[in-house]
């Protein structure tokens, strides 16, 4: 889960939202990534992705059995689509996502079992250092746009 977190950290520091992924195999980080999102003016670009897609690449095989992906934030329905066409075996997330996750939040698209894939699912390491990185990015996200609108209802001045 470091290694996720140290993903999220360079994306803070590209205002993206602080969200990493890694995949791991065989104790090996073989895919990382963090949100894109701006950056590449690309919806798909978040954290999971980019990680699933690196590992993919590195590992040949769009099949990433025997892995562990770990993620700062609990996937969206997009990404475990992604994570269940990618039969990764194993999540672990750190912070519940309670607007958009797909793992127990709104949804548990892990456990359906109605798909071709399960997905086995910890939820909570490093949760407290994963949502202090999201709180502090998104109350400074706030501050700035408040400041923006006072300036713009002042004249800027």
């Amino acid at each position: 889960m470091q290694a996720a977190l140290k993903e999220a950290l360079k994306a803070g520091k590209k205002n993206e939202a602080p969200i990493g992924a890694v995949v791991v195999h065989k104790g090996a980080v073989v895919g990382r990534g963090h949100n894109k999102k701006e950056s590449a003016n690309d919806p798909l670009s978040h954290a999971e992705m980019v990680a699933i897609r690196a590992a993919s690449k590195k590992m040949k095989a769009w099949r990433l059995s025997g892995t562990t992906l770990y993620v700062t934030l609990e996937p969206c329905l997009m990404c475990m689509g992604a994570i269940i066409q990618a039969r990764i075996p194993r999540l672990v997330f750190a912070a519940y996502d309670p607007k958009a996750g797909a793992c127990g939040s709104l949804y548990d698209i892990s456990k359906d079992g109605r798909l071709n894939h399960t997905v086995s699912v910890t939820a909570g390491p490093c949760e407290a250092e994963a949502s202090g990185l999201l709180k502090g990015f998104f109350s400074t996200l706030r501050s700035g746009k408040k400041a923006l609108k006072k300036a713009a209802s002042t004249g800027g001045a």
